[in-house]
């Protein structure tokens, strides 16, 4: 026994070893015609492209920017696919691993304390959960809306005063895994609106009259597994049925419109829509919140990255919702407002025509469900790093979408029934 016990904790250990990205590219391709378009997607089914800009290949559109990441060995044929037939491309990253390891850039102050100006683990935000609600008592609480396939809980903090019923913003990060800089602006939403409350003026307001709902990781399991097992994971980690490919996208499980976008029905693919509406534990625990505090909620707000986007409905049709005009006057003074502080420029409009189509978000159910101001922030950067955005953006990219959200949270204290 004592032989082989360690030969089959090694051979486990093998089977799961963290992924290594060495000498993997990131490729920008700027396809001219839609024969350009089809050359990219005619690679990605002879090659495994990973697809970061557009989320995938259906998408891939003539005029488009394109961005996905290739594997060292298959590197030198895409590249000679896209020399030969004459088309735009620029490697954005060479080596994807150094990348990873280059994105913690900064050294931690005081070792022990949560830092808002680094990547922390899901580990670390439970603790900093705890330690918000013992440090502001009186203005924080964490509920427990469900637990994720793996058993990790979902927590949610109320951020407000406690008596009274107010209205509500919902707030969610981290519905995709490798979207780090998501949690990271959740954590700093919730330390601002503690810290500054009583100094600053605004959020004094926000908070006296407002209550604040923050999910900091929607995606638990995925962003775990994003930290110990694979950086580039985006989905859930539900096994799924007659498939040996794991997870689904939670952005394409709501039911909205849920099967209307052709292509996200492959249990393999990374925008895989699920079995069903809310066939996921996450996901039926986010919206079983929300349905049960309707009466309150009047904005719902959601985080992403990458692209400097203000996004708003829907993406499921082209049509634009009743209130679109309103929709559109809040993204562009929360744009403005945003580059106030680093001038950084960010477009907005409707998810459909400003990024792309997409079927089952949180976005279109949130407003169907009849939440009438609904947003999606897709943060820095626009393709430098990508998904692997350094440590030090964290804080600037946290100080000016605050700009925003607080612009926002003041017209909803101010425009809404």
């Amino acid at each position: 026994m004592r032989l082989i016990l360690p030969v089959g904790l090694i051979a486990t250990t093998l089977a799961i070893a963290p992924v290594r990205f060495d000498r993997e590219k990131l490729f920008r391709v700027k396809p001219q015609d839609k024969k350009q378009a089809d050359i990219i997607k005619d690679l990605a089914k002879t090659n495994e492209l990973d697809f970061w800009y557009p989320g995938a290949t259906h998408h891939v559109a003539a005029n488009m920017t394109v961005d996905f990441r290739v594997s060292e060995k298959e590197s030198q044929a895409i590249q000679s696919a896209l020399d030969q037939n004459k088309m735009h491309y620029e490697i954005l990253i060479h080596d994807l691993q150094q990348e990873i390891e280059k994105q913690f850039d900064v050294k931690e102050d005081i070792p022990g304390r949560h830092s808002y100006a680094k990547y922390n683990n899901w580990e670390k935000i439970v603790a900093w959960t705890e330690k918000m609600m013992d440090k502001h008592p009186e203005m924080v609480s964490r509920i427990k809306i469900g637990s994720t396939v793996e058993d990790n809980p979902l927590y949610v903090l109320k951020i407000g005063k406690k008596k009274g019923r107010r209205k509500a913003i919902f707030m969610d990060c981290g519905i995709h895994a490798r979207e780090w800089v998501s949690p990271a602006f959740c954590q700093w939403f919730v330390y601002q609106a503690t810290k500054t409350y009583r100094r600053n003026k605004i959020m004094t307001k926000l908070l006296d009259r407002m209550n604040f709902y923050i999910l900091p990781v929607f995606n638990v399991d995925g962003y775990i597994w994003s930290w110990t097992k694979n950086r580039m994971w985006r989905k859930n980690r539900s096994k799924n049925q007659n498939s040996k490919c794991i997870g689904t996208d939670l952005n394409r499980n709501f039911n909205a419109s849920w099967d209307s976008i052709p292509n996200t029905n492959d249990p393999c693919a990374d925008n895989y829509r699920g079995s069903a509406p809310e066939s996921e534990k996450e996901t039926k625990a986010v919206t079983d919140f929300i349905r049960s505090h309707l009466n309150e909620i009047k904005a719902y707000i959601t985080f992403h990255s990458y692209s400097q986007m203000l996004l708003f409905p829907y993406g499921y049709t082209s049509k634009l919702p009743p209130n679109h005009e309103d929709l559109a006057k809040v993204a562009k003074i929360g744009t403005d407002v945003l580059s106030t502080r680093y001038e950084t420029h960010y477009i907005y409009g409707p998810i459909e025509s400003t990024i792309y189509p997409t079927s089952g978000s949180s976005l279109d159910w949130a407003y169907d469900l009849g939440i009438k101001h609904t947003f999606a922030f897709e943060l820095r950067d626009k393709g430098k790093f990508g998904f692997l955005l350094p440590e030090s953006r964290i804080k600037p990219t946290c100080r000016e979408t605050m700009l925003a959200v607080k612009f926002i949270s003041k017209y909803i204290l101010k425009h809404t029934p």
